[in-house]
């Protein structure tokens, strides 16, 4: 009896979501060491998977929004554009520590972006999303003429963070920095998304008269909403700007919004760890993989229609249901195993 209690405590130990998040969080750390034990992993691998999870941080707030919220915006990269720009303004040319030019970076796209939340009550669907592609364009003309700011085409350098003024980092560190980051989020998303705010937000997704029946404020939740993905979006271009250290206005285009789109349905609508695979496929397996084989380089971007086709065809949930998917099938294949052997 003690035997099976102690397997049931450690079954339900090891379904705990937050110590899932934990460990996901360790395998992904091990990637700057596995690269200098193992030669066919290259050390440019740390950047592109450091850059998907970065694009990964964005879409989770993009995922809040859309998913949960049933509010689409596709001015994810004009935020992330405008934080990483403030970040590398208030470090490199001010000489402010790294701790308080992410926390502006952070507040003056929430800013706007609560902005646009306002704007949301009046305007709704395909006039949201062209309201918030409008914003996006706006900050991207700006990063383009504002040049004492950004730098305008030359772009806006910036450095690897220096923690407390004191500890600073590389691209390994750098890269762990990154890793902390997304599983902090994750954590996040899942403490709100399965709160009362998510709640709230699925009940506005569904019907907004409903929602107002059953007492939800559908401004003060259309405002948590629009805040949240901003703040996503803005420490993830604070993350982006201090690793790739540069930022560019054409780094900022719509195709990037688009591939933010691309990257939730790929992945998986409402799925914290289906955002994150829809963020290596997109943006990781074409530069690791699809780039080496031959006269298929030019090819790679138009992945991401294929892929949105066939997962809406057979995964309209997003590829993260494969996993369950195989799992079925596994457990399928060793009860038959088990059946034959008692024959």
């Amino acid at each position: 009896m003690n035997k099976s209690k102690t397997q049931l405590d450690f079954k339900a130990w090891i379904k705990n979501p937050y110590l899932q998040f934990i460990l996901f969080g360790l395998v992904l750390s091990t990637l700057p060491l596995l690269s200098t034990q193992f030669s066919f992993i290259k050390s440019g691998y740390i950047t592109t998977v450091g850059v998907a999870l970065i694009y990964a941080i964005a879409a989770l707030g993009l995922n809040v929004l859309l998913g949960w919220s049933g509010l689409i915006s596709l001015g994810t990269a004009g935020f992330m554009g405008l934080a990483s720009y403030i970040s590398a303004y208030l470090t490199v040319d001010m000489g402010l520590p790294f701790e308080v030019a992410m926390i502006a970076a952070i507040l003056v796209p929430t800013f706007i972006g609560v902005l646009v939340g306002l704007v949301s009550l009046k305007i709704e669907g395909l006039y949201l999303a062209i309201a918030t592609l409008a914003v996006s364009e706006i900050l991207r003309k700006t990063f383009e003429e504002f040049d004492q700011f950004t730098g305008a085409f030359s772009g806006k350098s910036a450095k690897f963070p220096q923690l407390f003024g004191v500890i600073q980092l590389d691209r390994a560190s750098t890269y762990w920095l990154i890793v902390f980051v997304l599983i902090v989020v994750m954590l996040i998303t899942y403490n709100l998304v399965n709160g009362q705010i998510g709640r709230a937000l699925n009940a506005m997704r569904g019907s907004e008269a409903a929602a107002q029946a059953m007492g939800v404020n559908l401004l003060k939740y259309r405002l948590v909403a629009f805040a949240l993905a901003t703040i996503f979006a803005s420490v993830a271009g604070v993350l982006y700007v201090h690793f790739i250290r540069y930022s560019y206005p054409s780094s900022w285009t719509m195709k990037l919004s688009l591939d933010f789109l691309a990257m939730i349905v790929i992945g998986g609508l409402r799925s914290i760890y289906g955002t994150v695979l829809g963020a290596f496929i997109v943006f990781a397996v074409p530069d690791l993989f699809l780039k080496q084989i031959p006269y298929f380089s030019q090819l790679s971007y138009t992945l991401n229609g294929v892929l949105i086709i066939l997962v809406i065809m057979f995964y309209p949930n997003g590829i993260v249901m494969i996993f369950k998917d195989i799992r079925r099938w596994a457990l399928k294949l060793l009860k038959k195993g088990d059946r034959s052997d008692v024959k």
